[in-house]
Formats: C-alpha cells, structure tokens, sequence
C-alpha cells in the first residue's frame, strides 16, 4: 500500500545535527579495532570483555554497509562468531559472504533476514537458516542471491533430497518471504511453499515457469503478493480464477518491464474480473502493461459495469465509489496514468512530478531496471522544468543510489539530477548533514564507477557547487584517490580530466599540512608530472598543464617531503622542459617558480637546485615581468633561500654568485610596493629567517620587501601573522643594526607601522627612525 506522496519523506531524516548514537556507530564503523582484533588470516574477533546486545549489533552491520567503506564478508562478520552478541534483523547487499558466514549470524535466532546480491550463496545457506528458524519472521534473498536450485533435488545427497523430505524451507514462524529469480517447474511451487502457511506477503518477482499456481492451497492467508516481471499473459483467465480465492489479498503487483510480458487481449475484462474477484484489494501495481485499456473514456462493458459513471480504466469501474489507495500505472500502454477519471487516491506514473516520486518509491528496493527509467524521467524534470517537490526529490535521488551503488545507470541518472537540485538548493544554504550525506553518496558512486566517464563527470560537476575543500575534509582521502584514478585514467584533454584536476588543486589549497602529506602519500606529484610529461612530449599546452604545476605548487607549500617527492620523481626536468617550450606562458611560469619557492625554502634540499642550468634560469627570470611582478619575485626568493647558505654553499661558476646577488637587487628596486599579489601566505616563518642573514643583505631585503608589500595591500590579512611569528621583535631588531641600508631601514619601518594600524591603532604613537636613517614612512 502506498502512501500520499507528502508522507513519502521525512525532512528530519536528515535536517538537524545528528544523533550521538549514530555518531558512535560511524566511528565503531570505521575503526573496527576499537571493538575487535583479526586474527593471523584476517578474520575479526570480538574484543575480551565485549558485550554487544542486539540494537547495537543491527546497527553496527547497517552502518557498515551504509558508509560503503567495507564488504560486509566473512572476515567482517566472524567477529558474530561465538561471541557475546545477539543479532535479530540482519540485512545485507551486494556483499561476498558465503554460506558459513549465513551459518554464523542465524545461530542468532534471528527474526528478519535479507540478502540481496550475495552471489556466492548456495542451497546449503537453506539448512544453515532452517536449523535456526525458531524467531523467522521475515525471509528475503533478492537479486542474485539464488539459494534455490533449479532442479529442488540433489541426487548425490539425500539430505538435499527436497523431494523425499517434502519441503524446502522449514520456518513454521514465517510471516514474509520473497525469493526473486526462482527458476523451477512449475510444479515445484508446491514443494517450495509447502509447509509456510502462516505466510501473509509473498514476492516471487521474475520468477519463471509459474503457471497454474494455486495460491490458495498453499499460502491461503496472502495479504500481498508481488509477482512483478512474472509472465501470467500466457493463460490470464487462470491466473485470474487461482488468485481470486485469495479474498484477503490486499496488495498485488503484476507490473511488468519487458512489454511483451505486458500484453493481454481482452485486458478490459481482465483486470475487471480481478478486481472484483478481491473485495479488499487497496493496492496494485499494473505498470507496464496494457491491463488500463486504450485510454477512452467510456461507460465500461456491461460484463463488468456495476457503476453508472464514467471510469477512464474500464476495468476499475467497479472501484469508482471505493478507489484504491494505490495504482502502479508506470509505463502503462496508451499513458493511462495521464488519464482525468481513474479510481485511485495515489498513482505512480510518468505523467507528472507526483506521480514520478510516487514511481520511485515503488520501485526504489526491488525494481531497479525501472528505477532507473524512473530517475531519468525526474532528471528532466529538474532540466527542463521546474521541481515544487524539491526536498522529495532530494531525498528519493539520494536514497536510490544508496541502496543501489553498483547498478551503473542509477548512479548516473542520479548524480545528474543532484548536481540541478544542490545548485539550486546552496542558493539558499544546505544543512550541514544534508551536505555531508549528499557528498558521501556522490563519493561512493564514484568511486565504483570510478572508470565511468559520465559519473566522474556528473560527480565532479555536482561536487563543484559545494565549498572545496571545506565541505569534502570529513571524507577527503576517498575524495583524493577517487581524482587521481579519474586524473591518470580519464580521457587526455578531456573535460572529465580537466574539471577532476581542478578540484584537487582545490582540495590542496587552504588545508593543513597533515593533508597535504596524504596528497604526497597517495602518488599526487607523479600524477601530476606524467600528465605534465604527457603534454611536453606532444606539444601540447593547456590548462591541465597550468593547474598540475599549481597544485604541485598548494601541496608543496610548508611541505618538506612533498618538495622532496618532487625532486625524486624528476620534476626538474619537466621544470626545464616547460621553462623552454613555454617561455611567455605567465600563469605557468608563475605556478612553476611559485612550487620551487616552496622546494627552495627546506634547507636539505636547497643542494639539489644548485646546478648551473637552474641557477641560470633563476637568475634570467629575475628580468620577467610576466604576470606582474610574480615570477621576478618567486625567482629572487629562490635565489635568496640559495644565497642565504653562505659563499661556501653556492658551487655553481656560472653564473657568479655576486652578479646575481646584483640582479637580484635591481629587480626588486624596480618593483611597485602596492602591486595586488597573486599569491598566498600561510607562514612568514622562512621570510623572517631571512632577516637575520646579515651576511647576505640581498636576502634580507628581499624578505623586507616582502613583508612591506603584504602588510601593506593586505594588512588585515598579514599584519597579525607578522605579530604572531614574532616578526615585529626581528624588525626592531634589524632598525637598531647599522649594516642594513637605508632603503631595507625603510621598509622595515614601514612594516611595524602597518602592524600597529591594523593590529594595535588605539596605541599609535609618532615613531621616527634615528636621525641617521630619518625618512618619510608616510610616503612609503
């Protein structure tokens, strides 16, 4: 039975913090040693002293499988294994479990169980649950978790002997069973329900060869029946007359996918004879098929009028003055759900927005060959026209591709249609748990259809509309590898590529150093050298050339071993190659020295740039004035870290140490003070260390220049970061030395004036340098 399409969603599911309760499970979740260890072949085993009662065991498995971080299998569910903890509803998909592991968790004494897309089960998963089946409730293997053989016999084991003992499952408790997928004569239905007459819903969803089944005889107190994709078109009258007796039956499926199966002459009396053959029906679902007639309103056949009114479903006549509660008119032939009189309080359909959310429902957990059509249909709905049920929406998109991560086109479908709902919804701000489970679902379907053009796309696109990286830190490591797989695998200049490298040069600015590191430890700088080795080799210049260097450049920042990873993979080639084949390309040029910036700063490796060919491009660069003054400033701060080791260190002949040292000065003479900067400080630690290299002044003015320049085109930003680094001690330090120059004297003067405006203005005071190196700091 279905409900209005306002009761179909719950905006509390996810609107609101979450519960501390789920908080736990997630973490239990994803560090399992917290309640368990493995032994030497892998498999968990419940901690000494652990007890967990079945609320807690339920959720642990249902966390588990939600956050998709792992297959629920054998080694997994071992920890069940003799233990201190009681499972009750168990339900699990698309995992590699075998039949021990069905054996450990019914020892249980369940009450539910569910297994969909387990395809290493077989029959021997039957024995395992029908020696446990004193609590069963409720039975369901769905998909290809096929426990059913074929032939119910096995010649070579008379205990598997299903004939000579007369029955299949032994659960005298059971209440629901659904078995998809059943390929057995049809004879066999006997044998296979014998003995589960307390059953009341029953799904045998595309099961062949049922023919004349008698219902009746073997499960007579149905309430529901799903016998969607079964084919019953072949002898309708006799499937009519068996299903009639059962007078309780209250919800019945017959839908249909494949529309041959759909087809029923005379489908007017048809349906007509089986809705009036169940007094208390209230729900069917006739999707598919051709059972609503042709689509004319009419007064119905007298065969099966008990109504005077008009009926657009000639075979509902009888429902006019008692509707159902819910009809499946998916796919119907001649577009039956657009119809204007049809006896039915809710519909699934395509013909508008409800009716589509309706469909969805219907066919979210057991359906998804429709669903997929289903989410397509609401996909144009959100391109084409504009959605009143957003959050519905929302919910059904999110919910369908959480239930079903390795069907393909459902995530396809799906990830398209969130990447129009969340660039509307962020208009108006998302709660942060919606933003949260909208990212995890996206990132789970990515990452298995990682290979899958078109969900890398619709993934990227839709991850775009979110704060990167501040929105994606709670799951940033799945984020990273599921891009660098698209970045070394995607097509070559393909947008897919090009879009999946943009938001890991996102994912590398603005974080901490700890995730910058994992960007080096999962193989980020050799990614981003062979896409840049790629495009020197066919002569190729494009804006994956300039974003790799650039997000070489984020991680690298504050980043030692990043600056090393690049060295040892070779990055200085490419450098020279790049520096060659490109020389007026500024924004590459500025990306690549901004990285060497970075490199040039750690100490330890400062050795391996001095090699006359770098030093030479180095010092050739201090002349640029390609993108401003970036690329003079990042070649002169390069060569200030070098210089800064001492006469000794500086091995290269040419060019001369004391010539560039020369440059050096010029260039940063003719630099403008108030020039915008194109560049982004986290620390002022390796400028500041600069001020105390009085051996070398070119360094410190360098640095001086620096910090003038910051403080003063962004003071808010970097006067505090002076402060807080204990820069303003060096510089008062540096005005009381009489080696620096009256220029470096300046700029530092200009400097601690700029911190105490912005930091400190209600202590401003007139400050005046000595009368030795008096100058107009306002003029600065």
């Amino acid at each position: 039975m279905m409900a209005h399409p306002d009761a179909l969603f719950n905006r509390k599911q996810y609107i609101g913090p979450e519960s501390l309760a789920d908080i736990c499970f997630r973490l239990i979740c994803s560090n399992l040693d917290i309640i368990s260890s493995k032994d030497e072949r892998g498999y968990r085993i419940l901690r000494k002293g652990v007890a967990l009662p079945s609320e807690i065991c339920d959720k642990i498995i249902e966390f588990a499988h939600r956050n998709g971080t792992r297959d629920i299998d054998d080694y997994f569910l071992s920890m069940f294994k003799d233990s201190p903890t009681r499972l009750k509803r168990v339900k699990i998909a698309n995992s590699s479990l075998s039949d021990e592991s069905v054996l450990t968790i019914t020892k249980h004494k369940l009450t539910e169980l569910e297994l969909s897309e387990c395809k290493n089960l077989t029959e021997l998963t039957i024995e395992h649950i029908n020696a446990n089946s004193d609590n069963l409730i409720s039975l369901a293997f769905r998909g290809g978790s096929m426990i059913v053989p074929s032939q119910l016999k096995s010649e070579d084991d008379s205990a598997l002997n299903y004939n000579k003992r007369g029955y299949v499952l032994r659960t005298p408790n059971l209440k629901k069973l659904a078995l998809w997928n059943v390929d057995i004569a049809a004879y066999k239905y006997e044998l296979l329900l014998a003995g589960l007459t307390n059953l009341t819903h029953l799904d045998l969803s595309n099961a062949s060869h049922i023919g004349h089944v008698y219902y009746h005889n073997l499960v007579p107190n149905l309430v529901s029946l799903s016998l969607y994709n079964v084919k019953i078109n072949s002898h309708p009258e006799a499937f009519v007359t068996n299903i009639s007796y059962l007078k309780n039956l209250r919800d019945l499926d017959i839908s249909q996918s494949h529309s041959k199966h759909g087809e029923f002459e005379n489908p007017n009396k048809i349906l007509g004879d089986l809705v009036c053959g169940l007094p208390k029906l209230v729900s069917l679902d006739i999707g598919g098929t051709n059972l609503a007639g042709r689509g004319v309103a009419e007064r119905p056949d007298r065969s099966i009028q008990y109504c005077s009114e008009l009926c657009d479903i000639p075979g509902l006549s009888f429902r006019v003055h008692t509707p159902l509660q819910f009809l499946g008119l998916y796919g119907t032939a001649h577009g039956a759900c657009r119809r204007h009189d049809i006896p039915a309080q809710v519909i699934a359909g395509e013909g508008n927005e409800e009716q589509i959310l309706v469909a969805a429902r219907v066919c979210m957990d057991n359906k998804r060959d429709l669903l997929r059509k289903v989410l397509n249909d609401l996909y144009h709905i959100f391109r084409y026209e504009n959605c009143e049920r957003m959050d519905q929406a929302l919910h059904t998109v999110l919910e369908a591709m959480e239930k079903h991560p390795t069907e393909k086109h459902i995530q396809i479908s799906g990830s398209a249609t969130l990447f129009y709902i969340v660039k509307i919804q962020e208009e108006n701000g998302l709660p942060v748990e919606m933003k949260r489970r909208i990212i995890g679902t996206l990132l789970a379907g990515m990452s298995a259809h990682r290979d899958e053009e078109t969900m890398m796309r619709n993934g990227c696109l839709a991850l775009c509309q979110f704060r990167i990286p501040h929105d994606v830190m709670w799951n940033y490591e799945e984020l990273v590898r599921v891009l660098l797989h698209s970045a070394e695998n995607a097509e070559q200049e393909g947008f897919v590529q090009r879009i999946g490298l943009y938001l890991l040069n996102s994912l590398a600015c603005q974080v901490d150093g700890r995730h910058k590191r994992l960007l080096g430890e999962l193989g980020c700088v050799p990614t981003m050298l062979r896409l840049i080795e790629y495009r020197l080799e066919g002569g190729l210049f494009d804006d994956v050339l300039e974003v790799a260097w650039s997000t070489m450049w984020n991680m690298t920042d504050e980043t030692p071993i990043n600056c090393q990873r690049f060295l040892v993979a070779q990055g200085m080639r490419l450098f020279l190659g790049c520096v060659d084949a490109y020389p007026n390309k500024e924004e590459l040029l500025r990306n690549m020295m901004g990285l060497l910036g970075n490199v040039a700063e750690v100490e330890n490796l400062r050795p391996q740039l001095m090699e006359e060919r770098f030093v030479a491009v180095f010092a050739r660069l201090l002349n640029s004035d390609s993108d401003g003054i970036e690329v003079s400033y990042n070649a002169a701060g390069i060569l200030a870290h070098m210089a800064a080791d001492g006469r000794e260190a500086w091995v290269v002949k040419n060019p001369d140490r004391d010539y560039v040292l020369s440059r050096m000065s010029t260039a940063i003479d003719r630099w403008d003070l108030s020039a915008a900067r194109n560049i982004n400080y986290r620390s002022f630690l390796p400028l500041l260390r600069l001020l105390d290299i009085f051996h070398t002044p070119q360094c410190q003015y360098w640095a001086i220049w620096a910090l003038a320049n910051l403080t003063k085109v962004y003071p808010d930003k970097y006067c505090i970061l002076v402060e807080k680094e204990g820069g303003l001690t060096k510089l008062e330090k540096l005005l009381k030395d009489p080696r620096p120059n009256l220029r470096m004297k300046e700029l530092a003067h200009s400097v601690l004036m700029h911190c105490q405006l912005a930091c400190h203005p209600e202590q401003l005071q007139p400050s005046k340098l000595s009368s030795d190196d008096a100058c107009n700091a306002e003029a600065l």
